[in-house]
């Protein structure tokens, strides 16, 4: 199992993260060796499943804590990134108290939840068991996925729910559901932004969110969130690869 994400929430430093999107566990250690803090595996927009995330997983081992995103809040997808070897999770689309309900409760083993238990890597293969099954409920993270501005309207109802270690705002969806696509530093979509931030502290439950610049995470970083998902790694590289081509053809 990787370094727990749990509790790396917890002592609540700033923790800058790459969100992979390339299912190559060389971009992975690329990305661990740059120094970022943490990895956010994403399968629900890129075209990553459980296998390619087990093959970034076991690159990395226990270097930096791997969270993974899943394609949608459902038991199968969560119990096998879990198995895998996963330290948190973040279930997309969470809008309603239930939603939270059941994705801390797939994610949990009983009496807190109704995880199924599977014997596969995140046991290392039966040889630490007992001790995974006493700790997984302590060192997992979930953490959902506010992006409706329905889950905006609920916000209070979700994060009362027990077992919820953090919220990710997805900016650009947010916006979307607003009727403003893309314009993420609309003040409507800010004010929203700001609603759940508020929330957030109030139960003091950690603040995450995609950042799609740096100058994005420096402003989000003030607002107070700790955990920043910066861009993809397919963004990063295009970005790269654009500036250098520009840089030579202008020379």
């Amino acid at each position: 199992m990787t370094q727990s994400f749990r509790l790396k929430l917890r002592e609540g430093r700033p923790m800058i993260g790459a969100l992979l999107q390339i299912p190559l566990p060389e971009v992975a250690e690329t990305f661990v060796e740059a120094g970022y803090d943490w990895l956010f595996l994403d399968l629900e927009h890129s075209p990553m499943d459980a296998r390619d995330a087990l093959n970034l997983l076991t690159a990395v081992d226990s270097r930096v804590p791997c969270v993974v995103r899943v394609a949608w809040n459902d038991e199968a997808l969560l119990k096998k990134v879990l198995d895998v070897g996963a330290t948190g999770v973040i279930v997309p689309l969470v809008n309603t108290a239930e939603d939270a309900r059941l994705a801390v409760g797939r994610c949990k083993y009983p009496p807190m939840g109704f995880r199924s238990v599977g014997i596969t890597r995140a046991q290392r293969f039966d040889l630490d068991f007992d001790a995974y099954m006493a700790r997984a409920n302590d060192e997992i993270a979930v953490i959902v996925q506010i992006e409706h501005v329905e889950a905006a309207r609920n916000i209070d109802a979700i994060l009362d729910v027990p077992g919820i270690d953090g919220v990710f705002v997805g900016p650009f969806d947010l916006s979307g559901s607003m009727g403003k696509p893309g314009r993420i530093n609309d003040p409507e979509v800010q004010e929203a932004i700001r609603q759940i931030i508020r929330a957030c502290e109030k139960r003091d439950i950690a603040r995450c969110i995609y950042a799609h610049t740096p100058g994005h995470a420096k402003t989000y970083m003030d607002q107070g969130y700790r955990v920043i998902g910066l861009c993809t790694d397919y963004i990063l590289l295009a970005r790269a690869a654009k500036a250098a081509l520009t840089e030579v053809k202008a020379g």
